[in-house]
């Protein structure tokens, strides 16, 4: 762990070294005594070379989720639509948008009933703009002007709405930082995929000289912030505080995901739960623990150990105290406030767990909060290549990279990232997915889609489908 921190740990960032300057020039007494407050970025190595002015922006990235009830639909449709979430095979690729009214159609009353047991819609876009605002806060009090932007992949603002207000406010350094600490295809991947769209398709954007920080698990405040919420709960909510099992859940990915198209999700989780670990035992925290999945949907497999299922094998263990970590989120949404704290508690209590507990989600944690701002400011230099040569000189081991150049080594690793569609996205209830026009093509591709998606429900129901009293799909 002394190693990982020391390569990403927080330090205090040495400007000068890594070729950034608040003078507007290079060189010579007035340089040296301007205190405008502008932090610019040097160009070259000429002492008179005017720097431009350095307008830092930062834009997080998060899933975005339903304001109201009626934005459920809409919301189901616009996440079905990423080909990130619904792979289909190249020549089936048409059927996306079809294929994602169907399935948001059928889910949304059973999720409207999810978000109407935690008051009729997520919190998710308030926290994650206080969480901006924090953020902001922090900069300034680190001497860094910098406005922070929330982008939402499937839900409003929606990512182009913040690239938008970028350009209008005239940034010009760009960091951008994914809400999610540990990378996958399906989170950080598909919102770094459509920035590539945006940056390839937009000069003014393309202007924009911008990094990635694209997962942030090992950091040390994070790190240290999860400890220290979980040590809290655990002396909080139970009687004896040696006694739960900390029963870290992560959001869960299908298992073609990691072992065909090589998402790094599943180890970068693995080793986030082993450092929060190793920093509990360091504070006499040595409670047994154990990680599994949540959330899975759908016929195939996802990465195990299950939730429920986890939950089920502990209750006949004789295990009587869980204390449940949200491990892959760091603000409360669906998942924390309706799947673990109403569905696998009643499960728990179900399977004899007698006490039971959550951590909350780290929010706008002060120490959580730093450490972000910390990582961001780490992560400047990269903004430039000049100054990026600088930092690895002086060893700024932070390890982000330009959109495109994240996306390319993955996809050298074989991570199979398709191109996302921003036309199939609806902003509202009302906006259908493909225009009908009722000739002969559509209608074959619809007899198609209605095949397709007929069989595959079928394979999903299992034995209670149609097919099951012949014996077809009873295994599901």
């Amino acid at each position: 762990m002394e190693g990982t921190f020391a390569r990403y740990g927080n330090f205090g960032l040495n400007y000068s070294r890594a070729g950034l300057r608040r003078s507007r020039r290079r060189g010579g007494a007035a340089a040296a005594n301007d205190s405008s407050g502008v932090l610019a970025v040097g160009r070259g190595g000429n002492e008179e070379e005017e720097e431009e002015e350095y307008k830092v922006g930062v834009l997080l990235l998060n899933l975005g989720g339903p304001e109201t009830l009626d934005d459920e639909q809409p919301f189901l449709y616009n996440l079905f639509a990423d080909p990130d979430i619904i792979r289909l095979p190249g020549p089936l690729r048409f059927l996306q948008g079809f294929l994602a009214n169907v399935l948001s159609s059928s889910r949304a009353p059973k999720s409207r009933e999810a978000y109407e047991s935690i008051g009729g819609g997520s919190p998710l876009r308030r926290i994650t703009e206080a969480q901006a605002h924090a953020l902001q806060t922090a900069m300034e009090t680190r001497g860094i002007a910098a406005k922070a932007y929330v982008g939402m992949r499937y839900w409003k603002p929606f990512t182009e709405d913040a690239i938008e207000a970028i350009k209008r406010d005239g940034v010009n350094r760009l960091v951008v930082l994914p809400l999610y600490p540990q990378f996958s295809i399906s989170t950080s991947g598909s919102s770094l995929r459509l920035l590539e769209q945006y940056f390839s398709e937009d000069e003014a954007l393309a202007r924009v000289r911008h990094t990635v920080i694209p997962s942030w698990y090992q950091r040390p405040g994070y790190v240290k912030a999860m400890a220290a919420m979980i040590a809290k709960t655990l002396r909080e909510q139970f009687d004896d505080e040696k006694e739960p099992i900390i029963f870290f859940s992560a959001h869960g990915v299908p298992t073609s995901y990691v072992e065909e198209a090589g998402d790094p999700y599943k180890d970068e989780m693995e080793a986030c739960v082993g450092l929060i670990v190793d920093e509990l035992r360091a504070a006499g925290v040595d409670n047994e623990h154990v990680l599994a999945y949540q959330s899975r949907v759908g016929p195939v497999e996802w990465l195990k150990p299950y939730t429920d299922d986890t939950i089920r094998e502990l209750g006949r263990k004789g295990t009587k105290a869980l204390c449940a970590v949200p491990i892959s989120f760091v603000s409360e949404h669906i998942e924390t406030l309706e799947e673990i704290d109403m569905e696998y508690r009643e499960l728990a209590e179900e399977s004899g767990v007698e006490k039971w507990g959550r951590v909350p989600a780290l929010d706008t944690d002060p120490l959580f909060i730093d450490d972000l701002a910390d990582a961001v400011i780490e992560s400047l230099p990269y903004t430039s290549r000049m100054n990026k040569r600088r930092a690895d000189k002086v060893g700024l081991n932070v390890p982000p990279s330009e959109v495109g150049q994240i996306l390319a080594s993955y996809d050298l690793a074989k991570l199979a990232m398709p191109m996302p569609d921003s036309s199939l996205r609806t902003t509202s209830s009302t906006k259908g997915a493909d225009e009908f026009t009722g000739s002969p093509g559509d209608l074959v591709n619809v007899t198609i889609v209605v095949f397709v998606v007929f069989v595959f429900l079928q394979y999903v129901a299992g034995a209670n489908g149609l097919f099951g009293s012949y014996g077809v799909f009873t295994n599901w």
